[in-house]
């Protein structure tokens, strides 16, 4: 809109491509003394350089009879009309779609927002630009993804850990949770982290990713908030529908798998009422297939020696350790095995949403949304008896014949046994996660200065996992292992012994047999006021959570049997085909599931274990203030937001103790202060500052007080965790400078700091105990007066987690850089009109860290694409490097790494009608591989987990109505 005076006389350039209307009219705007700017409303305002970039309202009252005659003039030059006004004038509707149009928006989101804010857009009703949230978001700067079974699960932001990132949907904090698809993790997600790939990307339109913090929004995200948005009616101008259907085939499996989706929007009774109804549908099977080693150690780390009275030795091993014998310095591989973990998935997404507006100032809306991931896996290893050293028996023990000493002197290059016993593990498990969300949204404009906004909503997250694992152990045989020509993965032999003839296996054992459940309740109730002027916005409000997470498990029976009997020839054809430098794996015999349930070996029955199941319940209450305003200084617009924010959080952690119910409390109170400047230096470049005081609640397992242990003779409690403890706190400072170039392009540096002023740590304290667990310890049967240990009267020593003051502190810089090659036709006036439809988007990102676990220095993105409107292709690369995973780590090793891989991603699209597309995509098109690595006394790099899930490729049509 612009009054209509404004617009008379003016003569501005056609502008061709594809633009979102913002951009189109800053382009045809520049050298008039015209701006544009969007109102909180969505409106586009024209108004003059000189004059104050938010129209006075009253003002455009008063000019509306001109702003239609404007608004067709202003349209009619973009569609390439003379420059002249009508007051007739057709309205003509600007319609900008595919990728190029979602950098546009996401660039104007991030442009217009007073604090720091990365967005995702939707290119199209239901498709999102990766079919995987976490990959889509992974592609903004200062955001590093974790992989399982081949597709994206959790994010790391800013260097920070998953559980460090809090994830709203549709306004409200939920819960989402599976269990580990693959090597990678095995257990069921009962912390704060969000598991992203519980959630098909079709549900959802938007993705922002706030990265400093406002105090009107709810503290927990000490790196930072993820806010998911789902569709709703009043998104679409009347009827909207689309539906997709695509055929997904992995390079690996050789197995085609279908995704559906389906979305239907409509509105009623003059606009006052919108439906919309979507649905997503999808399966899809996935091999993980590689060699692993379950670490690497020496005898001397594990407290014992080789039998090498007679083994041949090949190179000189190094001293280093200090052992008498300098072979049992030497590293080698634990349980080395051949992997296959096999994964079918059934993934059912469903949201409805229903809008209301009886009156124009009035907004009532209700969104539910459903979700269900089902992962049935069979997984199946190979291994070796290496993890104990010593004369053969029993199961374990080995006869080393020859050891080839690597060059560096510290590990195992070859070596060959004779006596080694087969522990050949084959796992089935089932996994259901159902997510469950109803939330409902109020606005009412009470005048035109005075707002009030409510939420209530329930999210529920239920995550089920069954395991069954027996190993079936052989008769005593030859077994070698060789890296000299792969480190990866090494040639393997077992002389004539064959590991495919089940009458070898002699003896099983029940590794595990067990049910584990976790269950999530949030429960979110927000009330906001806002008062808001010209230039002066004040909101306050408060919000208030209930957050209730349950784990329980059940123990299924362990049975002797004779493994002989039950066990079937290895199920997957081309196992292991595609391993690097030529290297083959080896096939097995394996479990045979549906004998050992037909005969009653197992039951699906399982006993709860009563003393392993714990509940925390989490309760918050907050109240703010947010005052946003806005200055002109010396010509340029200051944009400023700060606040306040209280939290009082009260803790809840129970437990059933020596069949006692125990139940433990604790409250703190946190202020936490914020403020965002953001400096529009000029038309085109936005200098950004910002301070917060941030904080994240201490991860769930350090609440928990399940399955203490009590030493009375020592007066001692270990293995239990800390209600008590305060949150993490850190104080942050942002700086940015973004230059917004025309025709769509951005460059911006950023500078973060995050420097933590509270944090826990592990220590031995001596406290005494809370009443709450006398009851239990008195019930003890291993409890007796006589060790004088009454804990009403003294204390004990306990090592617990504890709060410190300081801790990590983080720091870094992100580089973003998006053009699109419209620029190009300009400077080179020759070049052909396609040349303009290039463009890229692209990112850098550096961090370091005191504490650098799950930390990648450096990551990037970089896409390159091609998009014409009709016709496209884009080609995405992600690469971060290499990053710690735990230190020290497990088996005497100082540290364990995983490989930072590069991934390469493709879509293109080829528009068959104006409503119907065909769609080609690929996900990991280059097969890249997984590994984590071993570093032994910090110097090696030993591969602990290597493996390979495929390319897949997705090929359907989608219309659009």
């Amino acid at each position: 809109m612009a009054r209509g005076d404004l617009l008379r006389s003016v003569v501005t350039p056609a502008v061709q491509g594809n633009y979102e209307a913002i951009a189109a009219l800053e382009l045809m705007l520049k050298g008039t003394g015209l701006t544009v700017s969007r109102t909180a409303d969505g409106v586009l305002m024209i108004s003059p350089l000189e004059t104050n970039r938010r129209e006075d309202q009253e003002g455009m009252s008063h000019g509306l009879r001109n702003s239609t005659s404007a608004l067709a003039l202003v349209l009619g030059i973009i569609a390439g009309a003379p420059a002249h006004a009508q007051d007739n004038e057709t309205l003509e509707t600007v319609t900008v779609t595919g990728f190029r149009a979602t950098l546009q928006e996401a660039r104007d989101i991030k442009r217009k927002a007073v604090n720091e804010v990365e967005s995702i857009v939707a290119e199209d009703i239901g498709k999102m630009p990766d079919l995987n949230l976490a990959e889509s978001i992974q592609r903004l700067p200062g955001v590093a993804m974790t992989r399982e079974g081949g597709e994206g699960r959790n994010i790391t932001l800013r260097g920070f850990s998953p559980d460090f990132t809090r994830t709203t949907l549709n306004g409200m904090e939920v819960p989402a949770s599976s269990d580990g698809l693959d090597s990678g993790g095995v257990t069921v997600n009962a912390g704060r982290t969000f598991d992203f790939h519980v959630f098909a990307a079709e549900l959802f339109n938007r993705v922002d990713v706030q990265k400093t913090q406002r105090a009107s929004m709810e503290e927990g995200g000490m790196a930072g908030t993820v806010d998911l948005y789902s569709a709703k009616p009043f998104d679409f101008s009347g009827t909207a529908a689309s539906i997709s259907a695509e055929e997904g085939y992995n390079t690996m499996t050789g197995i085609a798998d279908p995704r559906l989706t389906v979305m239907v929007s409509d509105t009623f009774f003059h606009d006052k009422l919108g439906i919309l109804l979507s649905a997503a549908v999808s399966r899809r099977t996935v091999h993980q297939e590689g060699w692993g080693s379950v670490r690497w150690t020496s005898p001397f780390a594990n407290g014992d020696s080789w039998d090498d009275a007679k083994t041949k030795v090949t190179g000189t091993p190094s001293t280093y350790c200090g052992a008498k014998d300098a072979l049992n310095c030497v590293y080698s591989p634990n349980l080395p095995r051949a992997d296959f973990f096999g994964n079918k998935q059934k993934r059912l997404g469903l949201t409805a949403s229903v809008q209301y507006r009886p009156v124009e100032s009035v907004e009532i809306s209700f969104d539910a949304l459903h979700s269900e991931l089902d992962n049935d896996r069979q997984n199946y290893n190979s291994m070796e008896w290496l993890l104990t050293h010593g004369p053969a028996g029993n199961f374990t023990g080995q006869t080393p014949l020859s050891f080839t000493i690597d060059p560096n002197g510290k590990q195992l290059q070859a070596a060959s046994f004779d006596n080694v016993t087969s522990w050949y593990e084959s796992r089935l498990q089932t996994s259901v996660s159902q997510f469950n969300q109803y939330v409902m949204n109020a606005k009412w404009n009470a005048t035109d200065k005075v707002t009030f906004e409510s939420l209530i909503g329930l999210a529920t997250d239920n995550a089920n996992r069954t395991e069954l694992r027996p190993y079936y152990r052989s008769i005593p045989h030859p077994f070698s292992f060789d890296f000299t020509n792969n480190s990866y993965v090494p040639a393997v032999s077992y002389g004539s012994y064959d590991p495919n003839r089940g009458s070898n296996y002699i003896d099983a054992i029940t590794g595990a047999h067990r049910n584990n459940n976790v269950g999530k309740e949030n429960f979110t109730a927000k009330q906001d006021v806002t008062y808001k002027t010209d230039t002066l916005t004040i909101q306050a409000g408060f919000d208030y959570n209930d957050r209730e997470v349950r784990y329980a498990e059940g123990q299924g029976n362990s049975a002797a049997f004779n493994p002989s009997k039950y066990t079937k020839a290895f199920p997957i054809k081309g196992f292991g085909d595609d391993m690097p430098g030529g290297a083959k794996l080896w096939t097995w015999a394996v479990a045979d599931f549906d004998a050992l349930y037909r005969d009653g070996i197992y039951t699906n029955v399982y006993t709860p274990s009563i003393d392993k199941g714990w509940t925390v319940d989490e309760r918050t209450l907050a109240g703010f203030i947010e005052i946003a305003n806005e200055f002109e200084i010396g010509g340029m617009r200051l944009r400023t937001d700060t606040g306040m924010r209280y939290v009082q959080t009260n803790v809840k952690s129970s437990a059933v103790l020596a069949g006692t119910p125990v139940t433990v409390s604790h409250s703190y109170d946190s202020y936490l202060p914020s403020m965002n400047l953001a400096l529009d230096v000029t038309d085109d470049v936005v200098a950004r500052f910002a301070f917060a005081r941030s904080m994240a609640r201490p991860g769930l397992n350090s609440l928990n007080i399940a399955g203490p242990t009590f030493g009375y003779t020592t007066r001692s409690v270990g293995n239990i965790g800390n209600p008590d403890l305060k949150p993490y706190e850190s104080n942050d400072i942002d700086l940015s400078v973004e230059w917004y170039m025309g025709k769509g392009g951005l460059f911006a540096v950023g500078l973060f700091n995050k420097e933590m002023v509270s944090s826990l740590t592990t220590q031995v304290v001596q406290k005494m105990v809370d009443p709450a667990y006398w009851p239990a310890m008195y019930a003890d049967p291993q409890y007796d007066p006589s060790f004088n240990a009454d804990p009403a009267k003294v204390p004990y020593t306990f090592t617990i987690p504890v709060n410190r003051e300081g801790g990590n502190h983080v720091q870094g810089v992100e580089v973003i850089f998006n053009q699109p090659f419209t620029f190009l036709t300009d400077w080179v006036p020759s070049l052909p009109g396609w040349v303009s439809n290039f463009g890229v988007a692209s990112n850098y990102t550096y961090v370091s860290a005191q504490d650098s676990t799950g930390l990648s220095p450096n990551s990037y993105n970089f896409t390159f694409y091609y998009d014409s409107g009709d016709y496209g292709v884009r080609l995405s690369v992600n690469k971060r490097d290499n990053y710690l995973l735990s230190e020290p780590g497990g088996n005497g090793n100082a540290q364990e790494y995983k490989y930072g891989p590069t991934h390469m991603d493709l879509a293109a699209f080829y528009n068959l009608t104006d409503h119907l597309t065909l769609r080609l995509e690929g996900i990991n098109i280059t097969n890249e591989l997984e590994r984590i690595y071993d570093t032994g006394d910090g110097t090696m790099n030993t591969t602990r987990e290597f493996s390979k899930t495929g390319a897949e490729w997705f090929l359907g049509v989608r219309y659009r109505y």
